[in-house]
């Protein structure tokens, strides 16, 4: 008798042993599968994200920068669309960008507009994440000079500078 008792309680261990590595299996596959399908933010546009404000503190600064690294990391598809400025505008470094034609891109010097000192180390850091042509207009025109908004629109940004439209 304990021979067929040991036996059955084997049968049910394994069984149930069995039944923990499958479930175990289905949880990490669920886990993984619904991280790694999910989008980094939102649906990957400015106004999803309602970032088009720019950034008053060097803490919603580095928001941008998190939000620029996610998305390259990633490839997806992200959209400036709608209004967009300051450190927004940084978001033309993604690697897979797309520009509304009806957006509009407002340009300025980087720093502490409260304390109304311009950051020379940040305005060059918003300016490394333009295109060439957009950097050498947006300098020329001394847009990054003051804090004063200097508008460019998306579809002069797709024309003139070379960013592609969303479709």
């Amino acid at each position: 008798m304990p021979v067929k008792i040991q036996a059955i309680w084997e049968s049910v261990l394994h069984k149930w042993q069995r039944s923990v590595r499958t479930l175990g299996a289905l949880v990490f596959c669920y886990a993984f599968g619904g991280l790694a399908g999910q989008p980094a933010y939102a649906d990957g546009s400015v106004s999803s994200l309602r970032m088009g404000n720019g950034a008053p503190t060097p803490a919603v600064f580095a928001q941008f920068q998190a939000v620029i690294q996610q998305y390259n990391a990633s490839g997806e598809r992200f959209r400036i669309d709608s209004h967009c400025q300051s450190a927004c505008t940084m978001f033309l470094s993604i690697r897979n960008v797309c520009i509304a034609p009806g957006a509009t891109l407002l340009f300025h010097a980087g720093g502490s507009m409260q304390k109304g000192i311009i950051s020379p180390a940040r305005t060059q850091e918003m300016l490394s994440t333009y295109n060439a042509a957009l950097r050498q207009y947006v300098t020329d025109n001394h847009f990054m000079d003051t804090f004063a908004f200097h508008p460019i629109s998306g579809s002069e940004i797709i024309r003139r500078f070379g960013y592609p439209a969303c479709r």
